[in-house]
This record gives structure tokens, C-alpha cells and sequence, in this order.
């Protein structure tokens, strides 16, 4: 099953912030909950895992993510993503990420992001919508702990926003910093994800009726 999205997400941060968090993959990986960087591979290729708990169930997926092309000029990041789980699920995912300006405002941009997902297994029987309101979820979490964590890095003045939490900072473009870490997001919440899954089950089944 295939499922594509296309999102644009206005954040209150600089472009040139939030470029540099995305081109340091560590960091971005920390913002989605659950997921996490664990060895770099080479330069471009990465592997990782997310995390999934339900009550006292806990199932990890792991993969790799590459990065297949990244222009400074255009601040655009193509990744994929490929990965599975002991239960024989599997999933790929090509990316492509684009942080734009805010014309009418410099202190501001906006994150874009296209994504073909392919799911296969069990996790493709819930159905594109299904998924699509589950990748909603999930992404409204990851952006606001992006923005969070954009803001935490020092802006062209050397001054960061006072409406960064007090921990956290990221990679600036190329470089990681060990000067504090990113804003650490919680492991994903299955029961969450499974009571996403019976409402929109819930609306379609009546509006189906209606």
C-alpha cells in the first residue's frame, strides 16, 4: 500500500536555523517520536530505529536512511528511508524537504515535505486513510519538536529565541555541536495511534451509513 503526503508546516523560526537542524539527521531523528539515530554508516547513509509501545508491548522497527541529494543553494534535503520489523512489516519512505523563507517575515519560514510511503504487512490493512490520519499525528508532533529545537540554536547575532525551552540545540549546517542536545521526543504512543485508528474506522463506518 502507498500512501503520499504533501505538508507545508510555518514555523517561527529563521530559514537558515532551521536549514541547519535539518541537515543534521541525528538531531532530526530525535525530534520524531520514538526514532533514533544509531551508527553512521558512511557519509550519506545512516541507521536507526523506531520505537512503538502499547501498554507493555514495545516493537522496534529498525533500517537505514540515506541521503540522496542535499542543495545548500535551495536548502532542499531528498532522503530514504527502508525498514522492517521482527513480525515481517516493512515500510520505505523517499522524502523530499524544503525549507523556505517567509517573505513577509525573515524571523520565520516554512518547512515543506512530499513523501511516498510504501507500508507492507500487517500495518497495510488499516488502509490509506487510515494512515494518512496516523502520519498527521505523528508529524504535528515531530514539527513542534523541530521547532523547538531550531530555536534553541544560535541566529545570525549569536542570540538564540527566547521562546527556545532552556534545553536543547541541534547541528548547525555540517557540523554537530556537543554543547547541549536536541529536544529529546517521548517513544511513540501505540495506544494513541490505535485510538486514531478506531475514530477515523468509527467516521467512515457512519458516514458510510449516512
Amino acid at each position: 500500500m502507498e500512501v503520499k503526503l504533501d505538508k507545508q508546516y510555518p514555523l517561527d523560526v529563521d530559514a537558515a536555523r532551521a536549514w541547519a537542524l535539518l541537515t543534521d539527521l541525528k538531531a532530526v531523528a530525535s525530534c520524531m517520536p520514538g526514532a533514533a539515530i544509531t551508527e553512521q554508516l558512511s557519509e550519506t547513509s545512516y541507521k536507526g530505529g523506531v520505537k512503538v509501545k502499547v501498554g507493555p508491548a514495545v516493537a522496534q522497527f529498525g533500517g537505514t536512511v540515506d541521503v540522496i541529494e542535499a542543495v545548500i543553494a535551495e536548502r532542499k534535503m531528498v532522503l530514504r528511508g527502508k525498514g522492517a520489523d521482527k513480525g515481517g512489516s516493512s515500510a520505505s519512505m523517499d522524502l523530499t524537504a524544503i525549507i523556505t523563507p517567509d517573505p513577509t517575515n525573515p524571523a520565520h519560514c516554512v518547512l515543506n515535505g512530499q513523501a511516498a510511503v510504501i507500508v507492507n504487512g500487517k500495518f497495510a490493512q488499516f488502509g490509506g486513510r487510515m494512515m494518512v490520519q496516523v502520519s498527521d499525528m505523528l508529524l504535528a508532533q515531530f514539527v513542534e519538536n523541530f521547532r523547538q529545537t531550531a530555536l534553541t540554536l544560535p541566529a545570525a547575532d549569536g542570540s538564540t529565541s527566547a521562546a527556545a525551552p532552556a534545553e536543547g540545540s541541534a547541528a548547525s549546517a555540517g557540523q554537530t555541536t556537543s554543547a547541549a542536545a536536541p529536544v529529546v521526543a517521548r517513544e511513540i504512543n501505540g495506544l494513541a495511534i490505535f485510538w486514531a485508528l478506531i475514530k477515523s474506522w468509527f467516521s467512515g463506518l457512519f458516514g458510510k451509513r449516512a
